[in-house]
């Protein structure tokens, strides 16, 4: 398998130097994770994209993932508010066509005017997925014509909630070029789930392992509060067990990415520390 990052970069791909790819480099990591937007950044031809691949390039380092930043929601009731953002996401696929991503990444949104990311009852209604399957098939044509694989990010709070809803919504878009992101941190739903992680893990593995393309390694850690807390946490200094994680992406991905992601520049150290020496422990080859 292999290990990279998203992070430790500037947020505005423009301003990527040699340094920061020398720092990733020096964590023994060997792709990144870009983000743009859909709709503001330079178009797939401008000359900054060609010199951002360049640098990596000649850096030895891969852009593995380019998410395309937006605010709508892939099943928006609005028809002509859905097309229009089709549309910015297309542009956003031609982007990460022309930075020779392994996957654009992508969000299913929610109707919640909080963000894509927060709890809404209607984003569960029947006719939400008949919506989202039309989103993502419209999009997988357009991945397929680019010849662009695309990962959907999941989490329960949204309408990608389950790691069997998730493989039966890929399971029904019916394209190669369309897969999800292994973030299993993001289907953890109780408490003993997370004190009894190798289960849980092997189910979410078992559901999403065969459609995703790219992985995103972090850890849980339980908090003190009313009801349940559970947050992101550095790698290998939470309750999951890694060994295992890391072991059955590796069986069904050899040469595929787990990226550290979700952390502040200078806990990514700590990070990348940790997970190489379960690799190792696990035998688990990277490169």
């Amino acid at each position: 398998m292999r290990l990279g990052v998203v992070g430790m970069l500037p947020a505005n791909p423009a301003e990527i130097r040699t340094r920061h790819l020398a720092a990733i480099r020096a964590l023994r990591l060997t792709g990144v994770g870009l983000s743009i937007s859909a709709k503001n950044s330079p178009p797939a031809t401008a000359p900054m994209w060609q010199r951002v691949r360049l640098l990596f390039a000649d850096e030895g380092i891969d852009i593995v993932q380019v998410g395309i930043g937006y605010q709508a929601c892939l099943f928006d009731p609005d028809d002509e508010a859905r097309s229009l953002l089709l549309e910015e996401i297309r542009r956003g696929f031609g982007i990460a066509r022309a930075l020779g991503a392994h996957a654009a990444l992508i969000r299913s949104g929610s109707l919640s005017s909080n963000g894509s990311y927060s709890p809404h009852r209607e984003n569960h209604r029947p006719a939400c997925r008949d919506r989202l399957l039309d989103s993502l098939r419209w999009l997988a044509s357009v991945a397929e014509s680019l010849e662009q694989t695309v990962v959907v990010e999941t989490h329960l709070l949204t309408i990608m909630r389950s790691p069997e809803f998730n493989r039966a919504v890929i399971r029904d878009v019916g394209s190669t070029r369309m897969r999800l992101v292994m973030d299993y941190v993001n289907h953890f739903q109780s408490l003993h789930q997370v004190y009894d992680s190798r289960e849980r893990l092997r189910h979410i593995f078992d559901c999403m392992g065969p459609v995703s393309a790219i992985g995103h390694c972090k850890d849980i850690a339980v908090r003190d509060g009313f009801v349940l807390h559970m947050d992101e946490e550095v790698p290998g200094e939470g309750e999951l067990d890694l060994g295992t994680a890391l072991r059955l992406w590796h069986e069904e991905h050899p040469d595929g990415y787990m990226m550290l992601e979700h952390l502040p520049d200078e806990s990514y150290p700590l990070a990348a520390a940790n997970v190489h020496g379960i690799l190792e422990k696990e035998r688990i080859p990277v490169y």
